[in-house]
């Protein structure tokens, strides 16, 4: 039986909460792999909405047990905030495990996020200043914190001690902060512990005798490609792996035993902070757009930066996660529109790109070069087959499809959990 890993294939917000969700029904284990609470999926369950962050889309889904794997950071203050916002209005959140090796992300982690961004300048990032980028690099320097230290109290002190012995310095001198006390973290940190506990697994057991056992496994990223630390828009990125490869290395699990890989895409393309967006609209037409998708953050309220489809990023993300199939949302966006511009290519110093350019500069210039295809004005949130959409709604996929050298097997038309179209089925 397969372990399948979903990923987002542009800057994130794509749709991966509720394309998640919707294999869910099908599989026992959802592992969410790399990230933090920087990120958010929301999912429409019976009319209702669920805002997840720290949370596996799985939780929605009853019989799935969701990991928390060891690629994650937490803030166990947001966790459990989360984990009691959706129990008050009456989800069982009793499955979930926690893998003992993942990182925690202590206060002054918070706080040094904050802080430099705010010292950036005009150079920002555009970080949420969740804390997320000085965890990982604590992880990197070998003075992060793990869940598994929560349970020895003289380790836990020892540790906060030591990553605060350089922090203290910086944020006393440099960024002229108070001093960060030890004990009082090493207490807050200690609150979580009798709460956690019960959760804590070995996430790389858990997943892999699952496997064994003949059941299947999903893989949830955070973020998507185009924010990959490594594949990504660097330095405008994320701190982690949200691409196929870090399903691996962010669960525990070999990758002889991933059997597909899906992307998901926004029938356009959005991108949340600072950094290159090639299509991106600007005016009256991204306000539109914008308006059109809902497109505000689920984490951080932030308005979203709005164009067309990037098919140069479409095939990128295809070749670097190895993809399998395509899920494509938000189709009923496009509605309305009399002609739907797809970027097919880049004009980079007078000379057309086909594929990603291989430098920041480059792709910081890039204009698109643009194929318009046909709209349609016809409803489409109640169609469920992929025959009965609108021959310009059926011929746009189609042309996704090609372009992006991945079949597109699911198709969103709505906001809510049935509100799609099965073109092919997974093969789980």
């Amino acid at each position: 039986m397969p372990a399948v890993v979903v990923v987002g294939t542009q800057w994130g917000d794509e749709g991966k909460g509720k394309a998640t969700d919707h294999l869910g029904s099908d599989v026992d284990i959802v592992v969410k792999f790399n990230g933090g609470n920087n990120a958010g999926h929301t999912v429409v369950v019976d009319g209702e909405k669920y805002a997840l962050h720290l949370l596996p889309a799985g939780i929605l889904s009853k019989g799935v047990t969701p990991i928390i794997g060891n690629g994650v950071v937490i803030d166990l203050e947001v966790l459990f905030e989360e984990i009691d916002a959706l129990e008050a209005r009456g989800m069982d959140t009793s499955a979930l495990r926690i893998s003992a090796d993942a990182h925690i992300i202590p206060s002054y982690n918070r706080l040094l996020d904050r802080t430099s961004e705010k010292f950036l300048g005009k150079r920002q990032l555009g970080t949420t200043g969740r804390g997320i980028g000085p965890t990982y690099a604590d992880k990197m320097n070998r003075i992060g914190i793990r869940v598994q230290d929560l349970f020895d109290e003289s380790i836990l002190r020892q540790k906060v001690e030591g990553a605060l012995l350089n922090k203290n310095h910086l944020f006393t001198k440099v960024f002229n902060k108070p001093k960060v006390d030890v004990d009082e973290v090493t207490r807050e940190l200690l609150s979580y512990a009798d709460r956690v506990k019960p959760m804590v697994v070995d996430g790389s057991l858990l997943a892999n005798n699952a496997l064994d056992e003949g059941k299947t496994v999903l893989f949830e990223a955070g973020q998507a490609t185009m924010l990959d630390i490594d594949h990504g828009t660097y330095p405008f990125v994320t701190s982690s792996n949200p691409t196929a490869g870090g399903a691996c290395t962010g669960s525990g699990v070999g990758p002889t035993r991933i059997d597909a890989v899906v992307g998901v895409s926004k029938a356009y393309t959005t991108r949340v902070g600072e950094g290159p967006f090639p299509t991106e609209l600007f005016g009256a037409e991204g306000d539109e757009l914008r308006e059109r998708g809902g497109e505000f953050g689920v984490t951080t309220g932030r308005p979203r930066r709005c164009g067309w489809f990037d098919a140069v990023v479409s095939r990128y993300a295809s070749r670097i996660n190895g993809l399998t199939d395509l899920v494509v949302t938000k189709l009923d966006v496009l509605t309305g529109y009399q002609q739907i511009p797809v970027c097919v290519a880049y004009e980079v110093d007078g000379q057309r790109v086909d594929e990603m350019p291989l430098d920041q500069t480059a792709f910081h210039h890039a204009k698109p070069i643009y194929e318009m295809l046909p709209g349609w004005s016809e409803d489409i949130t109640g169609v469920r087959s992929f025959d009965d959409l609108p021959e310009a709604a059926r011929r746009y996929i189609e042309r996704l499809e090609e372009l992006s050298k991945c079949r597109v097997s699911v198709i969103g038309v709505g906001p809510g959990r049935d509100e799609v179209i099965v073109r092919h089925q997974f093969d789980l």
